[in-house]
């Protein structure tokens, strides 16, 4: 009977215990030196995380995951992840580093959820009703790491579209200074000829304050989605932009608010996606991320 009421208070100090470094506060990221705290674009390898790759500028940070992950936390996506962000400086590397991202530790945190969508503008080839994924990338090269720009590129294995066609891609990143939107140039090769027609994808989300707002606005080839706020760690705002020549329709799966374009196999063709935080240092109602976005400057030429 003792033994039993041993384990038993020992289970509840356990849960106690938890549940008190579940709400205790966030030990402080260690600032960088003079240098460190100086505006800068930046790309990481993170080995010590299943080889994430993280990018960030002055306004927002973003991470894709690699094959690693998808074999030790089955199911992995690759889909893009956003982090919040509130200095200007980089701190992706020094924050992952903590193993308790999750929480602000002075500097922003990763509170957005991925999840089996396509997070903040993954793609896909939609067919037969279906937004047809790859895994995650296979291989990468770093091309520009700061001060003025990350910019980065990876590959992604053929997978299937239905049951009939093969396509892969590489994608190459690029972030500068002083904007919330990384550029993406896409080459999707495919087995077959005949056009492709690719799904990018907006995570949908739902919470207790409910399930955001998505607008679009097609003459520019815009959209927008203003997620519903944790009550703790704020709101994620999400972007993207196509060449409107392309634009099919806008669509919806289960996961996904979806921009549909048309592309040709083996022809770049260029995106640009964006996030913001409310919680960061620029955007802070849905009113000034659409007006953001609007006025936004976008270069479609995939020569460029």
């Amino acid at each position: 009977m003792m033994k039993r009421l041993s384990l038993a208070a020992a289970f509840a100090l356990s849960l106690t215990a938890a549940h008190a470094q579940e709400h205790a506060p966030a030990k402080p990221l260690e600032k960088p030196d003079a240098e460190g705290q100086k505006p800068r674009a930046a790309v990481v390898l993170a080995p010590y995380r299943f080889n994430d790759i993280l990018w960030e500028n002055d306004r927002t940070a973003h991470r894709i995951y690699s094959r690693d992950l998808e074999k030790a936390e089955p199911p992995s996506t690759s889909g893009i992840d956003a982090w919040g962000k509130s200095e200007r400086w980089p701190y992706m590397d020094r924050q992952l580093k903590t193993g308790d991202q999750h929480q602000n530790h002075g500097e922003g945190l990763d509170f957005y959820d991925v999840g089996t969508g396509r997070g903040a503008g993954g793609l896909g080839v939609w067919q037969d009703n279906k937004l047809w994924t790859s895994r995650n990338w296979s291989s990468w090269k770093m091309i520009q790491n700061g001060p003025d720009v990350a910019s980065f590129s990876v590959d992604y294995a053929p997978w299937p579209v239905d049951v009939d066609r093969k396509v892969w891609e590489t994608r190459t990143f690029t972030l500068p200074l002083g904007t919330n939107f990384t550029r993406m140039v896409s080459t999707i090769s495919s087995d077959k000829p005949g056009p492709l027609v690719v799904g990018i994808g907006i995570s949908k989300r739902k919470r207790a304050s409910g399930s955001g707002v998505f607008k679009k606005d097609l003459a520019p080839g815009r959209v927008t989605f203003w997620e519903p706020a944790d009550p703790e760690k704020g709101a994620m705002a999400i972007a993207l932009m196509v060449d409107p020549k392309s634009v099919v329709e806008v669509r919806q799966d289960f996961d996904n608010y979806l921009v549909l374009i048309k592309v040709e196999p083996g022809k770049p063709f260029v995106y640009y996606m964006g996030a913001a935080w409310d919680k960061g240092l620029d955007v802070h109602t849905p009113a000034e991320w659409d007006a953001y976005v609007s006025g936004a400057k976008a270069d479609f030429d995939p020569t460029h």
